[in-house]
């Protein structure tokens, strides 16, 4: 017997819509960090950047918020505020923090295609620490998947061996820790609302990443960076930060975390023209095939997962 909770999430078009177009938005992240970078722009301070952009967005979104609904003034406690706030630091702060670091070593073609293994983390996780079921039929497609990542990353190694190995931890750690801020957001979302937890988040993630740029590069940092930097800083804070987060969690509250997860697979294809098209990076028979493996092993891994939920439902 179906419930009508998982039925409306597993035909939720507008829900899925969300989620593939926050995986796009995010998709042009690792481009203008990229652009950023060859102007001299330090980890730290391009991080820092993106969220100062952001940051006033988000706290003008939540006076907006809860001043249309007093309702959850109710609801801002230590018990709910505190938990919105840990959960923003892991996939907002942390999360990107690793994957910004990553960017430094590898290209982003690579870094966004070893990124979008965070769905397999997802269901992984999931299973082994929040009590959802494992269906092992979604597993061929994590093995085609990541016998792209090992294709790729042994053409690197072959190729552009320095600093592989620091690249691919750093951005495979950022894939692990988004992918336990997808599953801990939802119960978060749940009680605050998808729009106050995401302000909360995202503020908190912003005034972490902005006080670490304080402290390593100086309360002076930005008055150092190129005026170009600075455009691309706007584009990460604006299109790569302040809409896809929005529609992503929005994802999450109406399909969850692992369907929006399954969606992920527009993200790389973008990243990857984005790449060739704007950072001149190469793409050889190698990455053609080890990103055909990675998208192919995603479709069937959503298809298999896909089909889960239906039979749950």
């Amino acid at each position: 017997m179906s419930s009508p909770a998982a039925t409306t999430t597993a035909a939720d078009p507008l829900g899925y819509a969300f989620a593939v177009g926050g995986a796009i938005l995010f998709s042009s992240k690792s481009i203008l960090i990229k652009l950023a970078y060859a102007q001299g722009a330090p980890t730290e301070t391009l991080l820092a950047l993106r969220m100062l952009v952001a940051l006033p967005v988000y706290l003008i979104i939540m006076v907006t918020i809860l001043r249309r609904d007093p309702g959850l003034r109710r609801k801002l406690s230590p018990a709910t505020v505190i938990p919105a706030m840990g959960t923003g630091i892991l996939g907002y702060y942390i999360s990107s923090y690793l994957d910004f670091a990553a960017l430094n070593f590898i290209t982003a073609q690579y870094g966004r295609l070893v990124l979008f293994t965070y769905p397999f983390f997802v269901v992984l996780f999931g299973a082994l620490f929040f009590r959802e079921r494992f269906d092992w039929r979604i597993v061929p497609g994590m093995l085609v998947a990541y016998g792209g990542i090992v294709l790729l990353f042994g053409w690197s190694l072959v190729s552009e061996p320095e600093g592989l190995w620091q690249g691919t931890l750093l951005v495979l750690t950022a894939a692990v820790t988004f992918a336990f801020y997808q599953l801990f957001a939802r119960d978060r979302m749940r009680q605050l609302g998808t729009g106050l937890f995401t302000c909360i988040g995202m503020s908190t993630a912003a005034l972490c990443a902005i006080g670490q740029s304080a402290v390593i590069g100086g309360i002076d940092a930005f008055t150092r960076l190129p005026p170009l930097v600075w455009v691309y800083g706007l584009g990460l804070g604006v299109f790569a930060t302040v809409l896809p987060s929005f529609l992503m969690n929005a994802a999450i509250a109406r399909i969850g975390p692992r369907a929006n997860a399954s969606t992920a697979a527009f993200g790389p294809i973008v990243t990857i023209a984005f790449a060739v098209i704007f950072l001149s990076e190469p793409f050889t028979v190698f990455h053609a095939i080890g990103t055909a493996l990675v998208i192919l092993g995603s479709v069937m891994f959503s298809h298999a997962e896909r089909r889960a939920r239906h039979r749950q439902a």
